[in-house]
């Protein structure tokens, strides 16, 4: 089949690795792509905004597959759109994608299925904000409601803290996504992320990792999109992953068909794995980013066949994902600023080098100005190893990151650092 990837991130560099490699696969196109993703794909200039250029495209190339790498164009109700031409999507239509869209819409609706999860207080102006806080504990969490590029979260550990990010969300720091804000208790534990593929009505595990939000290492400094990440978590066993299927993931696709906006696509969820067991701190309607190109790095299998059988309804007559043994780590190079303005136009080099030896280099953020391969956003690789453990992951990747030549950028050297503790027990 022919199939179109939306999208131009290190995730959708992964996707068309998988994609391109899928059995069903006759021809991939990629709107707009990057230098890594037009290794695999047929890529055209169209943003991922633009839902009219979109929708001409599929149609002119006879498109019988669309998959939606990022957020927005979901949000936005490019799934309704191609739907309504009988085009299979893998993604939420824009109901569905409030899941993402709004972290107001996420929590009611874990207060309508007794989904676990932190307590919490919506507010549309900053007096109703400020009055939540009385009734909060120290330290608290300030979410922007809608799409903030994965920056809208606050962890307040002070009142004058809390204040100051409430200030700023409503003064506009996060665009529209602030129009509304939700405040929540702090949640203790560690965080894992679990990823689940729906029909509509029938759901499947797809996996688990562990990212590393914060930009410096020890996870400290500002939160980022993602410095790096492992897969699968060890941290989420078997018995805990059910959990979450039963008390999270069925719930959600249920209450959400109950309402006549059946979920298709990937669910994201983002998990405290706290001591009263896994509560949700939100959803994405997405693949993550860096999540995804260590899932990618595991599967086994026609991706392009399973993301069709849940984009039509089929996905309970295909095969259940499989995925290699062992871990991937991946480590993101990010251009020097980054999470604040970062240097673009830095130049990279020796991309093949590193990727000797079974290493995975996904472009992030990448362009090419004069023949040369130049950064061209905030995260700009993710240098990606598999390996037997998290530790010879680790290794690997970092042994990687050392031969590409980016004199502009900049990593985290400790990914995967918890896993890596516990191995060395």
């Amino acid at each position: 089949m022919n199939i179109l990837l939306i999208g131009s991130g290190g995730r959708e560099h992964a996707l068309a690795w998988q994609l391109a490699q899928s059995p069903s696969c006759a021809k991939l196109y990629a709107t707009p792509g990057n230098p890594g993703i037009e290794t695999y794909a047929e890529c055209a200039p169209i943003a991922v905004d633009d839902l009219d250029k979109l929708v001409a495209f599929v149609e002119a190339h006879r498109i019988q597959l669309v998959v939606v790498g990022p957020e927005a164009p979901l949000v936005a109700g490019l799934g309704n759109r191609l739907r309504a031409l009988g085009i299979a999507v893998f993604g939420p239509d824009a109901a569905a994608a409030q899941l993402e869209g709004s972290k107001g819409f996420t929590k009611d609706l874990c207060a309508r299925a007794n989904i676990p999860t932190a307590a919490y207080v919506r507010c549309t102006s900053a007096q109703e904000a400020l009055a939540a806080l009385d009734d909060i504990a120290i330290p608290v969490v300030i979410k922007a409601d809608g799409l903030a590029a994965g920056k809208g979260v606050i962890i307040a550990e002070s009142r004058t803290e809390a204040e100051g990010a409430i200030a700023d969300m409503f003064g506009g720091a996060f665009g529209g996504a602030g129009a509304e804000v939700v405040i929540e208790e702090f949640m203790t534990g560690e965080e894992a992320s679990f990823f689940a593929l729906s029909d509509g009505q029938h759901v499947v595990a797809f996996g688990s990792a562990q990212d590393h939000k914060r930009v410096g290492d020890g996870d400290v400094g500002p939160n980022t999109g993602g410095m790096g990440a492992y897969s699968p978590a060890p941290v989420l066993t078997p018995e805990l992953q059910q959990a979450v299927m039963d008390q999270i993931i069925r719930p959600t696709v249920d209450t959400l068909a109950a309402d006549g906006t059946p979920y298709v696509g990937v669910l994201f969820a983002g998990l405290m794995l706290t001591e009263a067991g896994p509560k949700l701190i939100e959803y994405n309607c997405r693949f993550g980013d860096p999540e995804c190109q260590v899932l990618m790095m595991r599967f086994k299998g026609d991706f392009a066949a399973l993301l069709h059988a849940a984009a039509t309804g089929t996905l309970a007559e295909a095969p259940a994902p499989t995925f290699t043994g062992g871990y991937a780590l991946t480590v993101v190079m990010a251009a020097k600023g980054y999470p604040g303005t970062p240097e673009k136009g830095g130049a990279i080099r020796h991309i093949a080098d590193a990727e000797a030896g079974g290493v995975r280099v996904f472009h992030a953020g990448t362009a090419r100005a004069d023949g040369v391969l130049v950064a061209a956003g905030g995260r700009v690789l993710n240098v990606t190893a598999i390996a037997p453990t998290v530790t010879e992951a680790q290794a690997r990747a970092y042994a990687a990151v050392d031969k590409i030549d980016f004199a502009s950028g900049f990593c985290r050297r400790d990914i995967g650092w918890r896993e890596v503790a516990r191995e060395a027990r």
